[in-house]
């Protein structure tokens, strides 16, 4: 599976950007995808999740009513939307897959085993 994150760049405080994660498996309909991100000098964190269905939509609760996570499966992709970037949403973000989805482990960086590359994501003040 190859997953290719695109979308970041430099938005100032307030700004929106969407973020996208194309797949390459015709499996992707059925493959739960999440988010992560990582700032520099720190862990990478868990931001949003989508199951393959599309029903099941989890935040971390630092995004929540701020980024929207949905996914369109005639394109193979999956995308973040984000608002209210703030300085601290600053970061690396990644899209993830997982072999087996789990809801109980969905926010759970070591259940994911495929990973894009990332794409930057800069909030200026």
């Amino acid at each position: 599976v190859q997953l290719q994150a695109s979308g970041g760049g430099l938005v100032q405080a307030g700004g929106s950007l969407r973020l996208s994660c194309a797949l390459s498996e015709r499996t992707f309909s059925i493959s739960a995808v999440a988010w992560f991100r990582q700032a520099p000098g720190k862990e990478r964190d868990f931001v949003a999740a989508i199951s393959g269905s599309g029903a099941g939509i989890y935040y971390a609760d630092y995004v929540k009513g701020r980024f929207t996570i949905s996914r369109e499966n005639a394109k193979n992709t999956v995308y973040l939307r984000m608002n209210g970037l703030q300085p601290e949403d600053t970061a690396l973000y990644y899209c993830a897959v997982p072999t087996v989805y789990s809801s109980k482990y969905v926010s759970d960086r070591n259940w994911y085993d495929y990973w894009g590359q990332g794409t930057h994501v800069t909030v200026s003040s």
